[in-house]
Order: C-alpha cells, then structure tokens, then sequence
C-alpha cells in the first residue's frame, strides 16, 4: 500500500521525534519511522540510561517543538563546565579550570535529561498531533528519487511518497547509503561507559570532565536520586580497558570510579545499570542529496565531549525548519542551501572534537603536561577563554 506525506522520517531515536514533534508543529504531515518501540522507563529492558545535555541555543528549537515546556521541570541546569587536569604522578587534580556560562550569558550553558524520560515526553508530544504519524516495528530499506518526490519502502513491503525524507537513522544510515553519499570514519579503539552515580558532595550544577589518559571520565549534572545529589558518567577508555571495567563485580567498579574521579564530589555510588559503547568519530561526505536531508548521526558521529552530539543535530533541525518555510520542500535550492550552511560548521566540530578527544587520550607523560599547559594557557586569557566559550554554545 502506498501513502503519502510531506515528510518522511528515518530514525525515531531523541533526533528523530524531536524532528517529527518540530515539522509537526510548523504545520507539516509527518510520518517517522522507527524499527524499535522506544523504551520510557529507566527500569525497563533495553532503556537507554545515557543522558544529553541540551545547550542554550537548542532550547529554542525543543520550544518551537512543543517539547520544553514538559522537559524543563524535569531537567538538571549546567552553570559551570569544570575542567581537571589529573595527568600527573599522583592521579590527583593538578590543574582545576571552571567555565563559567555567567560570563557570556544569562542562562545556564545547557540542561540535562535521561534519554528514556526524553523518549517519554516526546511520544507523549507526538500523541497529542493529528498531522504526525509514528510508525514503529518498521524501518526504511530502500529509496528512489525523483524531481518532484521520494519513494521510500518499508521493510513490511508499503511504500511512502514525501516531498522530503529526513535521514535521521544513525551511524549507519540506510537512507544514507541509499542517497548514494559516503563517510569518512575515524576509529579511536575506545569504547564509553555510561552510568548513573550518587555522590555526598552536591554537584552545584557544575559538569566536570577530568582527563587522565584513555578519554575524559566526565560526571554531568541530574536531578537527585531518592534524596541524594547525582550524576550521569560518561568514562571513555581505551577498548581492552572499558571492556575489564565494564565486567568488574560491583564493589571493585565503584573503586575503579573513585580513584579516577579523583573524589571531586566525594564517593561516588553506582545507582543504575552500566553500559558501554564503541567511540568514533564519522562525517558524511555531504548533508543532502535528491530529496534528502541527513541530520543527527546520519550526517556526523562524535565523541560525548562538551556536549555537541545531539546539539550539532538540533542545529540541523534548526536550518532544515527555516529553509523549509522558506523554499519549496525538498526543492534542490532547499537542499543545495542546506549542505552549504551546515557541512563546513559540522566538519570543523568534528575535527575539533577529534583533536580535543585524542589530546585527552594521551598516556606519555610529557603529553599530558603539554596538556596541563594548554588548559592553564586557554583558561588564563579571559578574551580566549569567552570565544571558546561562545563557540563550544554555537554562539557567534
């Protein structure tokens, strides 16, 4: 059976619908395909129990979604962006930086959320609008464009005919690779582990990354637990490394947690579920082709520092709505004018966040001293400090 719709999404994770709840509300008939049933409950199988962390300027596109009004109660504030230097001998702080958005804003740099609650308030968005179609057990398997529309096929044998397909379907991307649009991929033979964790000493609305060697070991802010100040933990190791952490008996986890959070918020209790997830880093080669837009990690993959992942993705829901009502849809002059605003901002993040990523790798000593310096240097000159500031928010 064939429908039709204006847009098609591929990809019903937290890009996904907060894209669907976005075209829904501009006035636009969606359908966004998902082959899982979002999972809203942090107890339940297969619940994402990673977090994100919206900054500032995302909060106008979840607005304009619907979404934040729901979302803001529920959220933890991000003030300051600590950064801990703990490369030397003694595995302690040697270098404290705090970043302080009060500097270059009257808001906080960002909030965060559980993905799970995320989900949960997304659906319930989407639940509420007529014109936007979830359709989950089904994913996209095929494409054909045309000048004048997209013929997408279901994997239950339907067909779908949009004006424009939005490819938010992940790192491995089957619209992408319908569309015929490469990737270059760099590989760092590191894996994250994700967790929550309860601690004695508040966080204070203070996300701290500190950096040893292997990746950042990186606690963000959340709302309490059952009365108790807690933290999301991304720890990004080296492969081996994350794989013995992640199968260590409970007791001997939360030593390994202690020791390389340095106590910054004093003993940290394990208080969910780990998991781990292999690190890369990806681009596509271009952000658009014949009726097709790539957003989210269809178009880019990063590591989880300084919370650009899903906000370089709402940056593309922000563009794609404004040329959307701006241009005809899915018109090569919509599509043409998208890859130009966003593919040269989205390659330089992604080999930003790959050199800050590798720095924070370093095991050699001297590297990590050279580290040391550069923090010291970067945060000592208040001019250089609020540019990168303003451009870690997306602010010109």
């Amino acid at each position: 059976m064939r429908k039709t719709t204006d847009i098609l999404i591929s990809g019903g994770g937290v890009a996904g619908l907060t894209a669907a709840a976005a075209f829904g509300s501009a006035g636009f008939d969606v359908m966004c395909i998902e082959p899982t049933a979002p999972v809203t409950h942090a107890s339940a199988p297969g619940a994402d129990l990673r977090t994100t962390a919206f900054l500032t300027p995302s909060i106008a596109v979840l607005e304009a979604a619907g979404l934040w009004q729901s979302l803001a109660p529920q959220a933890a504030a991000l003030q300051i962006m600590r950064i801990v230097d703990a490369g030397g001998k003694l595995q302690e702080p040697r270098q404290i930086k705090d970043f302080d958005a009060g500097e270059v804003s009257d808001q906080p740099f960002g909030w965060n959320l559980p993905n799970w609650l995320l989900r949960r308030e997304m659906l319930t968005r989407l639940e509420e609008m007529p014109n936007v179609t979830l359709r989950t057990g089904v994913s996209t398997t095929a494409l054909l464009t045309r000048e004048d529309e997209a013929l997408v096929t279901l994997s239950d044998g339907g067909q779908v005919a949009a004006q424009l397909v939005v490819a938010a379907d992940g790192r491995n991307s089957t619209m992408r690779a319908a569309a015929g649009i490469g990737v270059k991929t760099l590989r760092y033979g590191q894996k994250a582990l994700t967790f929550a964790v309860t601690h004695l000493v508040p966080h204070q609305n203070i996300s701290t990354e500190i950096h040893r060697s292997g990746g950042p070991f990186t606690l963000v802010p959340l709302p309490d637990i059952d009365g108790n100040p807690a933290s999301a933990v991304v720890w990004m190791e080296r492969g081996p490394e994350a794989q013995r952490l992640f199968a260590l008996p409970e007791a001997d986890f939360e030593a390994e947690i202690n020791a390389r959070s340095c106590l910054i918020l004093g003993p940290l209790t394990l208080s969910s579920k780990r998991m781990v997830w292999p690190m890369i880093a990806q681009l596509a080669h271009a952000m658009s082709g014949q009726r097709v837009a790539l957003m989210a990690e269809a178009a880019h993959v990063v590591p989880p520092i300084g919370a650009q992942g899903l906000n370089m993705s709402l940056a593309d829901l922000a563009c794609l709505l404004e040329l959307a009502k701006t241009h005809p849809l899915g018109s090569p002059q919509m599509l043409q004018v998208y890859h130009r605003r966003r593919h040269a901002e989205v390659t330089a993040r992604v080999l930003g966040i790959d050199a800050l990523n590798r720095a924070s790798m370093a095991q050699a000593p001297l590297l990590r001293d050279l580290r040391a310096a550069g923090l010291n240097l970067l945060h000592g000159f208040a001019p250089l400090r609020r540019t990168l500031m303003r451009a870690g928010l997306g602010l010109r």
